[in-house]
């Protein structure tokens, strides 16, 4: 069943964009490192970076308990949180026609503390799953003392909405015999090999799961 299109989620430009799909949303969503949580405080945007997780049809942020948002949403907060992964740069003839190749997800929703400790200890796993799939199980888990310093938020995936560019430059059709080359440059992540750490014992080899590493 695809997420029902809003007000708020609907495009006012390129709607053919917009996809509601449950497919693209998560996928754009597990792709993603690094997610932007905006909100409100005292009257005033704020946009801050950090890392998220999806687990089923919930979407969980990493933060701190000294943080703004974290100490306001005991209540519920108002939030919108965005992905973008840019898959390429179009190049056109025209200035004005330049753009990206590029998959977004927006989320908008009240998102809540988490104060159970299964689900808390569930989302943590997710979060670390989610830069590394494998990494929850395979590091030292956090003691009472961190657990009580990490905060992490939840919002439901209610009322989300992906919006996908592809293909090349959209030029003027009397742009065309213009001596400018136009088309798409391709871009995607690529991992380096793993550098262990100056103090790991130089016998510990790299986990299988980052050899080799991909977000695809």
């Amino acid at each position: 069943m695809d997420y029902r299109a809003t007000s708020r989620t609907t495009p006012t430009r390129y709607r053919e964009r917009a996809r509601y799909d449950r497919d693209t949303v998560h996928r754009i969503l597990d792709e993603a490192l690094i997610c932007h949580l905006g909100y409100l405080n005292a009257g005033r945007p704020v946009v801050l970076p950090t890392t998220h997780a999806r687990l089923d049809e919930t979407l969980y942020l990493h933060g701190s308990t000294g943080s703004r948002p974290m100490r306001g949403a005991g209540a519920g907060l108002p939030v919108c949180v965005t992905v973008t992964l840019v898959d390429g740069l179009v190049l056109a003839r025209s200035a004005l026609h330049h753009s990206l190749v590029y998959r977004s997800v927006m989320v908008l929703g009240d998102a809540r503390l988490v104060d159970d400790p299964a689900e808390k200890s569930r989302a943590l796993a997710g979060l670390l799953d989610h830069i590394a799939p494998g990494r929850a199980a395979d590091c030292r888990a956090p003691n009472a003392k961190e657990l009580e310093a990490t905060a992490v938020l939840a919002l439901d995936l209610v009322e989300v909405s992906a919006k996908v560019r592809d293909g090349g430059p959209v030029d003027e059709p009397q742009d065309y015999a213009l001596p400018h080359w136009a088309g798409v440059v391709p871009l995607s992540m690529t991992a380096g090999a793993p550098i262990p750490a100056d103090d790991l014992d130089p016998t510990t080899p790299a986990p299988d799961y980052l050899t080799p590493y991909s977000r695809a």
